[in-house]
């Protein structure tokens, strides 16, 4: 289907509803919200009400329209020249269509997201929009509810992260592993699902289709504030930390000489950090002694010892953390904290207590490379993913206590034979499910990742199928499978 054609049947539809309406209710509302989540923010509009469920479902493709000016638009182009890794927003017009209803934002902010896939939406360097005529590429976008004045919350979310599906012709694997997450009970984990992007910049004929995108929950406020409400979390007003292995080294919670304090700070268009606080920005210092006591006091503990555990036990949240690293290895995320010290926030919150946050779930599922002694995503010892020994404080110490050691592999088993979380057959019925969903709207303006198939990136090392394939963990090997089985045989 042409562009043309897809947006002329988005205007009939539009038309059909506006129709059928006869242009009462104008203003749109939420689908009812049990009585717990009646809460109003903001003005007070009901779009504002706290229903994520509503927002994050697996079971339909919304549409999300951002308008932009092309004032606005060749701003972001030109911030993107100056510096491709830059946090700035734009002012863009939002909408979000589902069932039939529509839902509007009149200011967000726009900004490019992404590391090594950081990409320029438009063209090529240094040239500006181009009109009708406009070069459109695939790229990670992130947008902000609360980023101007009159901005409120959108269904809960102060932000969110439109990402396409770069190096994932399966069109499946971080929705899939951000899913498996919350049915295991990692609450900390984003929440995630599929949706339809356009962009339309102010005076062209008609919006460019970005195709179907991943719309991911934002670790932010309002990611803190979801999480206490439903009683995870004792507060919403602690240190959040993003943490990352980027350009000033890794994430591996193990620094204990005087380049920690130049690791840890707030990042702005000209320094990043290996740990970049988030939240109560003004208190940098007493954020970053929080961070060290919390590893400074683990170091000298014993490991496997009582006194070791009952610090744990006291400063952290062990099971969620637990929970979150069986996942972790049970998807083959090699991109994270064990193997690459890299891709995760953490939260500490009043009384100091830690809490693990995964992040950055696209290269899993068999997409995976040979580093620091990860061999295959598929068969590799669960027991030791990546290092146990000194550069990786916080698995070395959590998984010396026996017990614990003892809980992550009954864990693992559990992900693997359970239908509901990652038993094979399931799991394959879970990712034909998600692509038939989304079959129909891959086809797109960029030209690019326009097919669905069973395979993982082309610079992947090994060629797991998600769909077909036996539990060998070589070439054409099903990666459920050969996950199940290496899990089973966990001793």
């Amino acid at each position: 289907m042409t562009r043309c054609a897809r947006y002329i049947l988005g205007l009939i539809g539009v038309a059909m509803m506006a129709s059928c309406s006869h242009f009462e209710n104008l203003e749109p509302q939420n689908p009812p919200l049990p009585e717990e989540q009646k809460e109003e923010e903001g003005s007070g509009d009901l779009s504002t009400r706290r229903n994520a469920d509503y927002l994050y479902d697996l079971e339909a493709v919304p549409e999300i329209m951002l308008t932009v000016t092309e004032e606005n638009w060749n701003t972001f182009l030109t911030n993107f020249d100056a510096n491709k890794d830059n946090g700035l927003y734009v002012p863009a017009a939002f909408s979000f269509t589902k069932n039939g209803v529509t839902y509007t934002r009149d200011s967000v902010g726009l900004r490019p997201r992404g590391n090594t896939s950081r990409r320029r939406p438009e063209g090529e360097s240094g040239v500006l929009h181009q009109g009708n005529s406009a070069q459109w590429h695939h790229a990670h976008f992130g947008v902000k509810f609360t980023e101007y004045a009159t901005g409120e919350r959108f269904f809960g979310s102060d932000r969110i992260v439109l990402k396409f599906f770069n190096a994932d012709p399966s069109y499946c694997r971080e929705v899939f592993c951000y899913d498996l997450f919350r049915r295991f009970g990692v609450w900390s984990a984003p929440r995630a699902s599929y949706c339809r992007l356009y962009i339309h910049v102010e005076g062209d004929d008609q919006p460019a289709y970005f195709g179907v995108y991943a719309m991911i929950e934002g670790v932010r406020k309002g990611w803190m504030d979801e999480r206490m409400k439903n009683g995870h979390l004792p507060d919403n007003n602690g240190h959040l930390w993003k943490a990352a292995y980027n350009g000033n080294g890794q994430a591996d919670l193990s620094d204990f000489n005087s380049t920690l304090y130049s690791k840890m700070g707030v990042a702005d268009e000209t320094h990043t950090y290996s740990y970049a606080l988030k939240t109560k920005k003004t208190e940098l210092s007493q954020a970053q002694q929080e961070l060290y006591d919390f590893m400074e006091r683990m170091r000298p503990l014993p490991s496997g010892s009582d006194t070791l555990k009952n610090y744990l036990e006291t400063h952290m949240d062990v099971d969620l953390f637990l929970r979150a690293l069986a996942v972790n290895v049970a998807v083959g995320m090699w991109d994270d904290y064990w193997v690459n010290a890299n891709n995760y926030y953490f939260y500490f919150d009043l009384n100091h207590r830690f809490y693990f946050i995964p992040y950055d779930y696209d290269n899993t599922l068999g997409t995976s490379v040979s580093i620091n002694g990860l061999q295959n995503a598929g068969t590799q010892d669960p027991l030791h993913w990546g290092s146990r020994e000194g550069d990786r404080l916080l698995v070395r110490k959590v998984l010396s206590i026996a017990a614990y050691e003892a809980l992550y592999k009954e864990y693992l088993k559990q992900i693997v034979s359970s239908p509901e979380l990652m038993e094979p057959e399931a799991a394959m019925a879970r990712v034909k499910a998600m692509q038939d969903l989304i079959r129909g709207f891959v086809e797109n303006d960029t030209g690019t990742e326009m097919e669905i198939t069973d395979l993982p990136a082309a610079w992947s090392q090994t060629q797991y199928r998600l769909l077909t394939g036996d539990a060998e963990g070589g070439d054409n090997s099903n990666f459920f499978r050969t996950k199940a089985a290496a899990m089973n045989n966990l001793q």
